[in-house]
């Protein structure tokens, strides 16, 4: 049983992480608007590719997950 508390409660911290995320979001206006950030308008199409904001968050998260790999 304690394999599934354990599991439960990075589930809880996972779950405020990206509630927390979505509420900072609007105060960092740059993120989505990156160069590289790919934006193709036609008359009645938008395609929007965030890469470089993709990435930028992509490296982010494997620091944070190095850094906890590496302290427990």
């Amino acid at each position: 049983m304690s394999d599934l508390a354990k599991v439960l409660i990075i589930f809880g911290i996972v779950i405020v992480s990206a509630g927390l995320t979505l509420l900072m979001i609007p105060r960092f206006p740059f993120l989505g608007r990156l160069p590289g950030d790919m934006l193709i308008k036609k008359e009645q199409f938008t395609f929007y590719f965030p890469l470089t904001t993709s990435v930028i968050i992509s490296i982010i998260i494997s620091v944070i997950y190095c850094l906890i790999k590496k302290f427990r």
